[in-house]
């Protein structure tokens, strides 16, 4: 099964295609030991603000005089086409499937991204934004982390690159937005690792999505939050 669309809202294809460059960093990681969290309240109908642009959410997204010195903007990738296997996870697959023909909920219409490098290393961040009614993001961010908490270990192939994938649930941001999901995801291939934390928060008709190293999305994700919910 193909799971393109579920990849790009996490952003994980970016991560994976990297992972030969980016330098050995197990610090905290049980493979096996589940693989998000979800809490807040779930969407209801008078959650119904009007779904923001893309242009408009290019505008709330950090770029370098929010992050500080030590940060570079990484060029955007040209748009990968290589297939992406799952084996050893029939609930990722089943996704991958449903959103490659176009279904489900995963098609978020109003989006922008942004990634950068701190310091000259290997270190990352990158953010996402979407924007669509309050029900559509809280049921298809939810539905892929809910398809990962089954799967703690299991195996992506990229292009015919085999990656070894492990995923350990981490306790969520409390009193950031309407709901909230983490997640610590190893990427493992050709004898190095690299340790990536994803984190989640639906606010209203937004959903902010902050990959990385996990300290750089530690120090980052409340400012990336403010920035994005921002009026005006």
């Amino acid at each position: 099964m193909r799971v393109r669309v579920a990849t790009t809202v996490f952003g994980i294809t970016a991560a994976l295609l990297a992972v030969p460059a980016c330098s050995t960093d197990t610090t905290g990681t049980k493979p096996g030991t589940g693989a998000s969290a979800r809490t807040g309240k779930p969407a209801d109908a008078a959650q119904q603000a009007a779904p923001l642009t893309s242009a408009a959410l290019e505008t709330r997204l950090l770029n370098q005089g929010d992050l500080g010195s030590g940060y570079l903007r990484k060029p955007e990738r040209p748009t990968q086409h290589d297939d992406v296997t799952v084996i050893g996870c029939p609930a990722l697959s089943e996704l991958g499937g449903d959103a490659a023909t176009g279904g489900g909920t995963l098609t978020f219409p109003h989006k922008a991204k942004t990634a950068f490098t701190y310091g000259g290393s290997s270190s990352e961040i990158s953010e996402e934004l979407y924007s669509d009614s309050a029900e559509k993001l809280s049921d298809g961010i939810g539905w892929i982390f809910d398809a990962m908490t089954g799967c703690p270990t299991y195996q992506v192939v990229v292009g015919g690159t085999p990656i070894d994938m492990a995923s350990q649930k981490l306790p969520t941001p409390h009193g950031l937005g309407d709901e909230q999901w983490s997640q610590l995801l190893t990427f493992s291939t050709g004898g190095r690792s690299t340790v990536v934390k994803q984190t989640a928060i639906r606010d209203g008709s937004l959903l902010l999505i902050v990959s990385g190293s996990p300290a750089l999305v530690d120090r980052h994700l409340d400012k990336a939050l403010a920035k994005a919910t921002a009026a005006g």
